[in-house]
């Protein structure tokens, strides 16, 4: 690779957010020292923007849900991010919500990102997860169920916005876990005697 070729490769990258790894498979590098210093040498010219130790972006403009993805994976955008977005809480937060395999908070540029452990059997689990560009992202559907395996009680502000029918198909991921399906069915309820 020509010496021009190493950050235009990046550049030309569909990702907003890179890791360390990342950038040396794009190279088509194994671990080295040599890319290390030249991805040093990048973050220290400006042509690539240090977001924390190992993360790396194009510029300071890229996807927080794709680096949140990334710092643990597997892992996926959900809980109040998602319900938020839904009109599911009206409560606004500042960090972002992530199901992962281990629980954490932690501040990156600025950002908090709140990591919530869930069972690996559930977290691996496709049902009611979107893919988009570079992240993974829970449906309103799935990131209530969530809330519910996470939380004994929580006020949601509108159950509207969700499609039931998925709510019911995704709840037999959680194991048959008699009370979320308490819970379920009781939320379920309370909509349905407002909405009469």
């Amino acid at each position: 690779m020509e010496k021009g070729d190493y950050i235009s490769t990046i550049l030309r990258s569909k990702q907003t957010v890179l890791s360390a790894k990342d950038i040396m498979l794009l190279w088509g590098e194994a671990s080295s020292d040599a890319a290390r210093v030249r991805i040093n040498y990048y973050a220290k010219g400006g042509d690539l923007y240090r977001i924390r130790r190992g993360f790396y972006a194009k510029d300071k403009d890229y996807n927080k849900f794709e680096l949140a993805t990334k710092i643990f994976t597997p892992s996926y955008v959900s809980f109040e991010s998602v319900l938020g977005q839904a009109g599911i809480t009206f409560q606004h937060y500042n960090q972002i919500f992530i199901a992962s395999y281990t629980k954490r908070e932690i501040v990156a540029d600025g950002q908090t990102y709140s990591y919530k452990r869930i069972k690996d059997a559930i977290l691996t689990n496709p049902a009611g997860i979107e893919n988009k560009d570079n992240y993974s992202i829970a449906t309103p559907e799935r990131a209530f169920l969530d809330v519910i395996y996470l939380n004994k009680d929580y006020h949601f502000d509108n159950l509207g916005p969700l499609n039931w029918d998925k709510v019911f198909e995704i709840l037999p991921i959680y194991g048959g876990n008699k009370r979320m399906g308490k819970m379920v069915k009781k939320y379920h309820k309370a909509l349905n005697t407002e909405t009469k």
